[in-house]
């Protein structure tokens, strides 16, 4: 029996992924074997002894330790994609909202309450005041092509808009899924400069954290409406609020409201409803549990933000997993100390990332727990786990 932990409130979609083998607890005392959460902040969490991974029902992993788990020898998995959808719907929402002030027109009107008759006549003597550009016509950068990202470009395609995008990391997989019209920014300094529109679809790294500043700002087209639905962190407050208030950028709008940013005019700040859909809350919920059950069970790693993507079917009689330091001789050594048991491999995986080996190992037949035991005394060896 697989005991999963849940620390957040998770899509009853996942009861249909784990069968009767599988049962679920909110202690957070409990020795699970298994973890699934979403934004529960992780940092002080003590990991039990069975404890063999997280899985994020989400992009980000930012409230999970991932150091911390990976010196633990725990996997540490996301859903990528999982959520895209909704948040590219957000983000068209959003360049809609920089462009037709219809928060401010919505705002207005709520204090016409009470005109009576009056209200209609109030409406046509003030609407103009109102006024917004269409996006049709109008270029928008996007930075960052992953799977919100091209979603975002082939939607702002669609609606007639220039598209320029960057993305030195574009995988050739993403690439194919891209509408050919999206024009491939080599230089982000010349997509600031040519922008209406720009949305931001990056991870949270010290690489990232603060790369919309003052500096990058007065690269960009004076009137530029900017869009941040990715992570906060990425756009200086301050700088921002002073591009605002200067007028350099037209409109800020923001999926991760701090209090510095609101009350601003001209700042639209969104209480982080990105991937706030039933879809996107059961697409994040299936995904997690399929790859936190296939890794329980077959040792299988799929989307892991700190090990290697690992997937073999299975063969043989028996499996085991070996976590290793990504250091020379390992696989040999697997190899060469399985044959001195007399035990043949029918089918074999290795792969690295980082610091981190992994090895998928199946033999024709079974281990026995001997065998084991004297493998886990093998130096370079931090984890085996049989199947």
């Amino acid at each position: 029996m697989y005991k999963i932990l849940k620390l957040n409130e998770i899509s009853d979609e996942i009861n249909k992924i784990f069968d009767d083998k599988y049962s679920f607890t909110v202690d957070a005392g409990d020795d699970a074997d298994g973890i699934i959460v979403r934004s529960y902040k992780m940092a002080d969490f003590n990991a039990g002894k069975r404890l063999k991974a997280v899985a994020r029902a989400g992009a980000g992993v930012n409230n999970i330790p991932i150091d911390k788990m990976t010196r633990q020898n725990i996997v540490v998995f996301n859903t990528p994609g999982a959520n895209a959808n909704a948040v590219k719907e957000l983000v068209i929402c959003a360049m809609l909202l920089s462009s037709r002030k219809v928060v401010e027109s919505v705002d207005w009107l709520k204090t016409q309450k009470g005109g009576g008759d009056d209200v209609p006549k109030a409406v046509e003597k003030f609407k103009n005041q109102f006024v917004g550009p269409e996006l049709s016509g109008k270029t928008l950068g996007v930075i960052g092509l992953g799977a919100i990202g091209i979603l975002v470009a082939n939607a702002a395609i669609g609606l007639n808009m220039r598209v320029l995008g960057y993305d030195p990391y574009l995988s050739v997989d993403a690439a194919w899924t891209l509408n050919n019209k999206v024009e491939h920014a080599k230089d982000v300094n010349t997509l600031y400069s040519k922008c209406d529109y720009i949305t931001l679809h990056l991870p949270l790294l010290p690489t990232t954290q603060g790369m919309i500043n003052k500096e990058v700002i007065h690269k960009m087209k004076k009137g530029v409406k900017l869009i941040n639905c990715a992570r906060g962190e990425l756009v200086d407050n301050n700088d921002i609020i002073a591009a605002i208030k200067s007028g350099k950028v037209a409109k800020y709008v923001t999926d991760f409201p701090t209090d510095d940013v609101l009350g601003i005019e001209n700042i639209i700040a969104i209480p982080h409803l990105g991937a706030s859909t039933p879809e996107a809350e059961d697409n994040c919920a299936i995904m997690a549990a399929k790859q936190l059950k296939d890794y329980l069970e077959n040792g299988n790693i799929v989307n892991s933000v700190n090990y290697p993507t690992a997937v073999l079917a299975r063969s043989g009689s028996s499996r085991i997993t070996i976590s290793h330091k990504n250091i020379s001789s390992m696989i040999a050594q697997a190899a060469a100390f399985l044959s001195s048991e007399s035990i043949n491999i029918s089918n074999m995986l290795s792969a690295t990332k980082g610091d981190v080996g992994y090895m998928i190992i199946d033999t024709d037949s079974e281990i026995p727990q001997s065998t084991i035991d004297a493998m886990r005394k093998i130096d370079g060896f931090l984890q085996i786990s049989v199947y």
